[in-house]
């Protein structure tokens, strides 16, 4: 179950085996058809093993709708203007509420789209890697791979929610500051 508008959530993102990966605080701005958004103003914190990542600009998550778990197997990020990219979306395990914190198995994969539009898909061969290292169950590297087809085809194709839908959430997090 989505936390209320508001609520303050937790990002914890792992790796396969349960190794420790990307985690942030964020807040809940409101759902629509195409999922929960999450407030990122720029500044907020992102810390894994080995890294630390200040954002330079505001950001909104999406996580996917309710539905099918084979449809849900990513995570999106909308930059604002100056930000390193325009949408970064991690292919990952079908997210999930666990009270305030959002959980998902990152899989390596990402869809990207640049500030020139150019769209690409970015690690394959981390996962290539990661698939054979780590014993990624086939189930799950063929959910990832359909998952990243998916969100590559729609992203190339300025589909929903990549179509400019997250400027009104956006602009909700330069409020926020």
């Amino acid at each position: 179950m989505t936390p209320t508008p508001g609520a303050a959530v937790r990002v914890v993102m792992t790796k396969w085996g349960d190794r420790p990966h990307w985690e942030f605080d964020c807040t809940i701005l409101g759902s629509d058809e195409h999922g929960d958004w999450l407030g990122i103003p720029a500044g907020t914190t992102m810390v894994r093993p080995g890294a630390t990542y200040v954002a330079p600009t505001a950001q909104v998550g999406l996580v996917p709708p309710p539905g099918p778990d084979a449809e849900r197997g990513w995570l999106a990020t909308f930059h604002d203007e100056g930000g390193p990219v325009r949408v970064y979306v991690d292919v990952t395990t079908p997210p999930r509420w666990d009270g305030t914190v959002l959980r998902a198995v990152d899989l390596d994969l990402d869809v990207v789209r640049g500030n020139t539009g150019r769209v690409w898909v970015d690690d394959e061969d981390e996962f290539a890697d990661h698939r054979v290292r780590f014993g990624y169950p086939d189930e799950v590297t063929t959910a990832a791979m359909t998952s990243c087809d998916r969100v590559h085809a729609a992203v190339v194709s300025a589909l929903p929610p990549y179509d400019g839908s997250a400027a009104a959430w956006l602009s909700r997090v330069a409020v926020e500051r």
